[in-house]
């Protein structure tokens, strides 16, 4: 039995987490977010107060980090996220934990995986792609409100300028920039809830499903 892959990508905030988890749980296939690999390797260079800028030291913590162990919770740090997001630019990083990324796709029966170059380059041959996006301000303010629910001080024009920041990072890197893959479907959650979005998802994904 061949494993189903479902290709998720999007910018930051725009809900593809949240549906990639509703999707893996509804059709009993495994998730993984391949952010939290990238923040798994930031994190531990954060812990030994290294520099983010060697690629060679950022590669060597990337082919340690263990899938089985990436803590949402602890990871989803908004520092970590910024930091993460300035060694996902570094080829040699992208290098090695996409090599990871391809090994827990290929898991029976199904798998899911959400982030910003799946479709493109981590499983291009996925049966179903998704785009899942939303406005720089939406996605600002789900920020901000998250945070905030957190217990965390936030501010809105600061996040605003990061999302902003990190979308022109994303899209203009040299190594796998973030873009929807040539046959993704594109889900704008802009003005659309979870809800409906998994719904639209789940259309796609059962029509696809009966093709195999």
């Amino acid at each position: 039995m061949m494993s189903f892959t479902i290709a998720i990508d999007g910018p930051a905030a725009a809900g593809k987490g949240t549906l990639s988890r509703m999707i893996a749980a509804h059709y009993g296939f495994q998730h993984l977010d391949t952010g939290l690999t990238y923040r798994a390797a930031a994190k531990a260079m954060l812990d030994q107060g290294l520099p983010l800028d060697d690629e060679v030291l950022a590669a060597g913590f990337a082919g340690k980090v263990d899938l089985s162990g990436l803590d949402r919770s602890v990871l989803s740090a908004h520092g970590i996220g910024e930091a993460a997001s300035k060694i996902a630019v570094m080829p040699a990083v992208r290098r090695e934990l996409v090599e990871a990324q391809r090994r827990f796709a290929a898991r029976e029966p199904g798998t899911v995986l959400d982030g910003r170059d799946i479709g493109t380059v981590v499983c291009p041959d996925a049966p179903v792609k998704l785009f899942v996006t939303a406005s720089p301000e939406v996605r600002a303010r789900r920020r901000f409100d998250e945070i905030i629910a957190s217990g965390e001080a936030a501010d809105y024009e600061r996040i605003f300028a990061e999302v902003r920041q990190r979308d022109e990072r994303d899209m203009n890197r040299a190594d796998s920039p973030l873009k929807p893959a040539a046959d993704a479907h594109l889900l704008d959650t802009s003005e659309m809830s979870i809800e409906a979005a998994f719904r639209a998802a789940r259309s796609l994904i059962d029509a696809a499903l009966k093709q195999e």
